[in-house]
């Protein structure tokens, strides 16, 4: 749904100048460093692009599902690192507290989280706990008197290194192994018992920092408890993944239109027996699968979005944008590797194509992969949603 829309092509425009001025050209030094250089994450703040989801009473844009697709098709343009590093404060690391949170903690943290002055994180998964999250949950956290005590680990959370809030899901009731014996608590860093890992070593998405976090008897007050509320956490998670799921494909689709336009302009200008390879066939078959891919993906995400929206129970919807999405930017980058040949394969001349090849793999795993999303369709399907 499209509230205002001279408001939203001001914000891609803007968009698309910073990836095309900054984000771009620094993609190399992203890489090369492992980080996104400071001067250009105030850049990101001044943008307003920590703040596209949070609601405007809490210094946001408030944009819709709709127009947070839409900005996320043109942030995800760049190198993944730059979406990630808002990406929690407009997805998984606001959206909890956005719709479940009191009213004292979305006066606390959202104007933060908006600003980009704190980074916010889900930590949900845990060693034995990813996709059966309810049954391998083991992080518990035990009241005492006017505070909780937290003992677990959390793995693979994203910036979970520089995050400055955690939204973290916990077992309270031990004899309960349903959703209603979980509760979401909001813990702040430098909390006592609260430890960070050192950052994985990933096979791609440098920049995009990823570590495990520790808690060891975290002591937290009652206040720290989301939304007021013992026995909600699961739900709390999964009404906010519900979201994420459709940012998460539109965050896919982004790197696939990169993709497309690299290999695009690399059927025309590289020659082979005196012509562009752009005029062999096969090429073009290759090029025409993927601008046909990309475009049911993005139909199909902005169809979802607007239903939210209004809405409309989208869950089965979600999980066909995500698994259909992800899926689609693997194709999508294989088939840009081999339109680049040798060069697509080689990082010193291939350009952004292997990154972008390495960088996508894992949107097939992460916020549910792609078997887990493919069993909740079929779900769906068999108790006769349409």
């Amino acid at each position: 749904m499209i509230r205002d829309q001279v408001k939203l092509t001001k914000l891609l425009e803007a968009t698309r100048g910073f990836m095309r001025d900054v984000a771009i050209p620094n993609e190399e030094r992203v890489e090369r460093e492992n980080a996104i250089p400071e001067e250009i994450v105030a850049q990101m703040r001044s943008l307003g692009f920590f703040g596209w989801s949070i609601p405007e009473e809490y210094g946001g844009a408030g944009l819709t599902t709709e127009e947070l697709c839409l900005a996320n098709m043109e942030i995800s343009q760049c190198a993944v690192a730059y979406r990630a590093r808002a990406g929690t404060n407009t997805g998984i690391g606001a959206e909890a507290i956005i719709q479940e949170g009191t009213a004292e903690q979305k006066r606390k943290y959202l104007p933060r989280l908006a600003s980009g002055e704190i980074t916010g994180c889900l930590a949900v998964t845990e060693p034995e706990a990813g996709s059966d999250l309810l049954g391998g949950l083991a992080t518990m956290a035990v009241g005492e008197g006017d505070h909780y005590v937290l003992n677990g680990t959390k793995r693979y959370i994203t910036n979970a290194p520089i995050a400055d809030l955690f939204t973290v899901l916990a077992r309270t009731d031990p004899s309960n192994k349903g959703g209603s014996g979980t509760t979401t608590f909001l813990v702040e860093r430098g909390t006592p018992g609260l430890s960070i890992g050192p950052e994985h070593k990933k096979m791609g998405q440098e920049g995009s920092p990823v570590s495990e976090v520790y808690f060891k008897d975290c002591r937290v007050p009652k206040s720290a408890v989301l939304g007021g509320t013992t026995g909600t956490g699961f739900r709390a998670v999964m009404k906010s993944l519900n979201k994420q799921r459709i940012n998460l494909a539109s965050l896919c689709t982004g790197p696939a239109i990169r993709l497309l336009d690299e290999g695009l302009r690399h059927a025309l200008a590289r020659k082979q027996g005196g012509k562009s390879i752009g005029e062999f066939q096969l090429v073009q078959a290759m090029l025409a699968d993927c601008k046909v891919e990309i475009s049911a993906a993005r139909a199909l995400i902005l169809e979802t979005a607007r239903k939210r929206d209004l809405g409309e129970d989208v869950t089965m919807a979600v999980s066909m944008c995500k698994y259909y999405a992800s899926e689609m930017a693997g194709r999508v980058a294989d088939r840009v590797v081999q339109i680049f040949g040798g060069a697509g394969y080689c990082e010193d001349i291939g350009g952004s194509v292997p990154r972008f090849y390495r960088d996508v793999r894992l949107f097939r795993l992460y916020e549910g992969t792609s078997q887990i999303h493919q069993l909740n369709i079929a779900r769906h399907l068999l108790r006769g949603d349409r």
